[in-house]
């Protein structure tokens, strides 16, 4: 069951998206292929993916063919797209038995990953957890200081390289500061790599590989960020991500700034991976955790 105020935010949220689940508006129609023909495009275009979109189609014309669309009809597509998110692995973040848990974030420049990582560590902050963050982006100048500004307005400490810096060495400093100080969490940043180029993926599975090697069973999680607006090309960068480092989740940022939210869908049909977050507006507590039902709800307005 829906939580209304979670419910108000994401409709909030995905407004855009919800423009295309329009149902409502087709009641009374025949459920003929004109309507079926509708309903797909409708899909299609919400980025729900061609096999997902095909799967809800054929279901709806078995059901009913040749009847009038109504409630039965919306709650029946409701409750396709909620079995086609169901996911029996927890949605909740990992947490270590002994301190630190460790998160490794990667993600392609531009999805919204340092972002997603300042609204992470304040969320972990106001559940009272100390938060250690690791700018482990050394490739972009800017990087490690848009990830300070957030530290600091987040209250959380940070490590951070010299421009150009091995990452992996400042990986390694991270780790020690978060075993020395007892620190609840350690956040790793990682450069905003292209998913093609494998020198720079090379480079991620080294900063994965100290993690593992300084705090035992580390990283506890390794959250893949993605762009909700690049539709289908994040399906590939995930897949490229998930074989290189081995993603246990993702984030899925800027749904509110698109109307492509289907692709939650097609993120959990394709490279079954959990949806652990999703980002729903600019505000430092817009990374709201994912919940199907309540996802799905706020697509029918």
């Amino acid at each position: 069951m829906a939580i209304k105020g979670l419910l108000d935010r994401f409709r909030k949220g995905l407004s855009k998206t919800a423009q295309l689940f329009n149902i409502r508006s087709w009641f009374g129609r025949k459920v003929d292929q004109s309507f079926l023909d509708d309903l797909e495009a409708r899909l299609i275009q919400a980025d729900v993916g061609v096999k997902s979109t095909q799967r809800i189609v054929d279901r709806v014309r078995e059901a009913y063919s040749d009847k009038t669309a109504d409630d039965d009809l919306l709650n029946f597509v409701k409750a396709e797209l909620k079995a086609l998110l169901v996911d029996p692995r927890p949605g909740t973040l990992a947490v270590s038995p002994s301190k630190p848990t460790v998160y490794l974030i990667a993600g392609v420049n531009g999805s919204g990953k340092t972002t997603s990582i300042a609204k992470l560590a304040q969320r972990l902050k106001d559940e009272g957890k100390t938060i250690l963050l690791a700018a482990c982006d050394t490739f972009r100048a800017a990087a490690a200081d848009q990830l300070t500004v957030w530290a600091t307005r987040s209250g959380s400490d940070i490590v951070k390289g010299a421009p150009g810096a091995d990452p992996a060495s400042v990986a390694h400093d991270a780790c020690d500061r978060a075993l020395a100080r007892g620190a609840d969490v350690l956040i790793v940043d990682t450069a905003g790599r292209l998913h093609t180029q494998s020198h720079l993926m090379r480079e991620l599975e080294k900063v994965r590989g100290v993690l593992h090697r300084k705090i035992s069973g580390a990283p506890h999680e390794v959250l893949l960020v993605l762009d909700a607006t690049n539709g289908q090309n994040a399906i590939r960068q995930a897949e490229v991500f998930t074989k290189s480092i081995g993603c246990t989740g993702v984030i899925l940022t800027k749904l509110d700034g698109t109307a492509k939210g289907g692709v939650v869908v097609a993120v959990r049909q394709t490279i079954d991976l959990p949806v652990k977050f999703i980002g729903v507006g600019e505000g430092i507590d817009d990374l709201q955790p994912f919940d199907a039902d309540t996802f799905v709800e706020s697509l029918f307005t």
